[in-house]
C-alpha cells in the first residue's frame, strides 16, 4: 500500500524528483540562453560587420565563422530541447516542452532551410564579388533571424518558468 502523498514516506522521492526537476531546467536554460547570446551576437554584429567588409571579404569570413558557429549552436540547441522536453516528461508544464520542441526544432530548420544558403555560400565556384553572393548573404541573415527570434523567445519563456516555480 502507497502512502497518501502529504505522507513523509513519499517526502524523500518527491524531493529527489524536485531536484532533478531544477537540474533539467537549469540545463535547458542555460543551454537556450547560450543559443539565444550567441545567434543574437551573430544577427546583430558579426554578420553586419562581415557585411559591412563587402561580398568577397564576407564570403571569405563566412565559411571559418559557420564551421565554429555550428560546433557551438548544434549542440546547444539538442541538449537545451532534451532538457526542456524532459522537465515535461518528469512533470513540469507543458511549456517547457513547446520550448524543447522550438529549440530542437531548429536544427531541422537549419538542415532543411538554411543549408542550402550555407552550401552555396561555401561552393569555392561562387563569385565572391557577385550580386548572387551579396543575394545569398543577405538571405543567411534573413534566415539566420528566424534561428535568433526563437532562441531568445525561448530563452526567455524558460527564464519566466524558472522563476514563477
Amino acid at each position: 500500500m502507497t502512502p497518501p502523498s502529504g505522507c513523509a514516506a513519499s517526502s524523500p522521492s518527491r524531493a529527489s524528483n524536485q531536484r532533478v526537476l531544477s537540474v533539467l531546467q537549469w540545463i535547458a536554460t542555460l543551454a537556450a540562453g547560450l543559443f539565444a547570446g550567441a545567434a543574437l551576437y551573430v544577427s546583430l554584429v558579426e554578420h553586419p560587420a562581415r557585411i559591412g567588409l563587402g561580398s568577397r571579404a564576407a564570403v571569405q569570413e563566412f565559411g571559418p565563422s559557420y564551421r565554429r558557429g555550428a560546433a557551438m549552436q548544434a549542440p546547444l540547441s539538442l541538449v537545451g530541447a532534451v532538457a526542456g522536453i524532459a522537465c515535461w516528461a518528469v512533470g513540469a508544464s507543458a511549456a517547457w516542452l513547446a520550448g524543447g520542441l522550438a529549440l530542437g526544432a531548429l536544427v531541422p530548420f537549419t538542415l532543411l532551410v538554411i543549408m542550402p544558403t550555407n552550401k552555396r555560400l561555401l561552393d569555392a565556384r561562387l563569385d565572391a564579388g557577385s550580386n548572387e553572393a551579396t543575394t545569398l548573404l543577405r538571405r543567411w541573415a534573413r534566415l539566420h533571424l528566424v534561428r535568433t527570434l526563437v532562441s531568445v523567445a525561448v530563452f526567455a519563456g524558460f527564464v519566466a518558468l524558472a522563476v514563477r516555480r
